[in-house]
């Protein structure tokens, strides 16, 4: 189980071009071999900018594929006919027992 949330957490997903662990955690995962590199640290307020840009770019992404699924659905979506007390309708009685 332990594999699976980890390749879970870590595949960067093609909507939001992020991983999962990143948008959790505000950073990139590190993996054994990603620890040996020398990368410098960035300042906090750099820092806090680009997690606040990426938090906010995640966000319209997430909201225009909501969009898109509902447009999906409703394309399908039949009107519902509203019956008012008294209204004579036809029953088929194919599923009758």
């Amino acid at each position: 189980m332990a594999t699976v949330k980890f390749v879970f957490n870590s595949k960067v997903y093609i909507a939001t071009k992020l991983s999962l662990f990143k948008v959790k955690y505000e950073r990139e995962l590190r993996i054994s071999f990603d620890i040996r590199k020398k990368e410098k640290h960035t300042k906090t307020e750099e820092f806090v900018k680009e997690i606040k840009k990426i938090y906010k770019e995640t966000k319209v992404i997430l909201k225009k594929s909501q969009e898109e699924s509902k447009e999906y659905t409703d394309r399908n979506k039949k009107e519902t006919v509203e019956y008012k007390v008294e209204d004579k309708i036809l029953l088929g009685t194919k599923n009758l027992m």
